[in-house]
């Protein structure tokens, strides 16, 4: 299952939370290796943009928190079709 995240972090002045989004950056790529993160991205100003692949709304419910562990954020979650199941569904009809 695909999943866009939109991290919106919290109010935190950013030269507070320097520390902590130091370990995020292990944390996303540890996650990338284990295959569960297809791609990463830091936004402008403040918060990051992953796609992650996972196998349950259990599984990204606890990628999630272990973000919001490093750090607290609030998150936009939109769930993704791969472009070839789309392409074969519209193919169906």
């Amino acid at each position: 299952m695909l999943y866009l995240v939109v991290s919106q972090p919290g109010p935190n002045r950013p030269s507070e939370m320097a520390p902590y989004r130091k370990d995020y950056w292990p944390w996303i790529e540890r996650n990338r290796e284990a295959g569960l993160v297809k791609h990463v991205w830091a936004r402008t100003g403040r918060g990051a943009v992953a796609v992650f692949d996972v196998d349950s709304n259990e599984t990204l419910h606890r990628l999630l928190n272990e973000w919001c562990e490093i750090v607290p954020a609030s998150f936009d979650i939109h769930p993704l079709v791969d472009s070839a199941q789309a392409q074969a569904f519209l193919n169906k009809t």
